[in-house]
């Protein structure tokens, strides 16, 4: 079983570079899809959830490379089958964008329900009614879901939440759809914003992106061009929160404080300073402890559901008692039981968690169980008594690049036990 060994109680200190974003990485991925030519994006994380898209872009028909720099060049010119792998969808959410381009490019498209974290229902609804109103008969038969038309147009389509998937999924159908297409009560987020970027470099013509409004103008077809993935804004709040819970003072370079502002803001609220700088951000603390705080996750610009475990783990040793309230996923508190193996004080109440800060966390045998709890139980372990082994670590892997030596570069102690990263499944597994 793969291991984190964290040896705790040792401030982070100096500097560390932005990787690129994760959830950005993958839309563009499942973008370069609908381009007749050669897109070059640069700036992609190597982590497992990347290899596995670069392994479903082969298998659909495209050509991708992926350098050990984090540039990736796509040729999707020829697109051989419109059916996506289901061993490579189970294993992450962001495959099920392949399914919107897949439908724009041939008219039809075959793709699993997606897997990935357990973090509770991540329904498709929004995905299929936006398809659906785009001309497309969709159906879901024992897990696959299957869309065509023979003739996709555009329309007007309000989501009743500000999914960020299913715009991404919407926006990039209805950029080779004829005609007009509206998205209201749209997701802002800074991915979004990217894809709409990397698509209009393409010759696709998005408008309103990163407002709550989002207007398509069909084109017949889009052409090659080159694009720099952003910062991943998770990792950097991540990487804040750690240096925060250990009393360390860093400087994240490439972090994009506009991306991060709701983070920023309630990490001074806890007692952190916060300096935004032309080329990153610079993090110490103010006070020890921290100072206990109410949140409320939300979708962008709001605090983002991927830091509340992060932030949790933080609030662990804060003075006073925390409430967090998740509003986006139901599934988001597991991780709190395993903090309390390490002498947190916590209770859940539905969608609300209570946490009253303990003067100090002791070491543990703790679980990662998925993505953001893994991220969660190493910011404790960096500031716990002792030694924590992390178990299931390659939630981690699937999000974070050069997890463990970023965080030995700023001074921590940090052992693993797993083999190294390895490249994609084959399309025949």
């Amino acid at each position: 079983m793969a291991t984190l060994i964290i040896e705790g109680g040792r401030q982070l200190r100096g500097e560390v570079t932005a990787s690129g974003s994760k959830n950005g990485a993958l839309a563009l991925m499942a973008a370069t899809l609908l381009v007749e030519g050669e897109v070059v994006i640069h700036n992609l994380p190597r982590i497992r959830d990347v290899l596995t898209m670069v392994e479903m872009l082969r298998c659909l028909g495209a050509k991708p490379r992926l350098s050990d720099d984090g540039t990736l060049v796509v040729d999707a010119s020829e697109i051989i089958t419109n059916e996506a792998p289901s061993h490579l969808v189970s294993k992450m959410r962001a495959s099920f964008q392949v399914l919107g381009p897949l439908l724009a490019r041939t008219g039809s498209a075959r793709v699993g329900i997606p897997g990935g974290c357990n973090i509770g229902q991540r329904p498709i609804d929004l995905h299929i009614k936006g398809l659906t109103a785009l001309g497309a008969t969709v159906l879901n038969d024992g897990g696959i879901v299957e869309a065509e038309s023979s003739e996709l147009h555009g329309a007007r389509i309000y989501l009743d939440f500000p999914s960020a998937g299913a715009t991404a999924q919407i926006m990039m159908a209805a950029t080779l759809i004829l005609g007009s297409t509206t998205i209201e009560n749209a997701a802002s987020e800074p991915e979004i914003q990217d894809v709409a970027r990397l698509l209009n470099k393409c010759g696709a013509r998005i408008q309103g992106a990163g407002s709550d409004t989002i207007h398509i103008e069909g084109v017949k077809r889009l052409h090659g061009a080159m694009h720099d993935n952003i910062p991943d804004r998770i990792e950097v709040g991540t990487l804040a929160l750690a240096a925060l819970n250990t009393g360390g003072d860093i400087f994240i370079r490439g972090a994009v404080s506009e991306h991060c502002n709701a983070v920023l803001l309630k990490m001074q609220e806890v007692g952190a300073r916060v300096i935004e700088e032309t080329d990153g951000i610079h993090v110490s603390p103010l006070r020890r402890p921290v100072l206990a705080v109410d949140l409320v996750t939300l979708p962008y610009p709001g605090f983002p559901t991927d830091l509340q475990q992060p932030m949790g783990a933080v609030l662990a040793t804060a003075a006073g008692s925390s409430v967090i309230t998740e509003k986006v996923y139901e599934g988001r508190f597991r991780y709190l039981g395993e903090l309390e193996r390490m002498g947190a004080h916590t209770r859940v109440e539905g969608q609300t968690a209570v946490i009253r800060g303990v003067t100090r966390l002791h070491a543990a045998h703790v679980t990662a169980y998925d993505l953001r709890a893994g991220a969660a139980m190493a910011i404790a372990a960096l500031g716990a008594e002792g030694t924590t082994v992390i178990s299931d670590v390659e939630h981690i892997r699937r999000g974070y690049e050069n997890f463990e030596q970023k965080l030995n570069s700023l001074g921590a102690t940090v052992r693993t036990g797993d083999t190294p990263l390895e490249e994609g499944s084959s399309c025949l597994e």
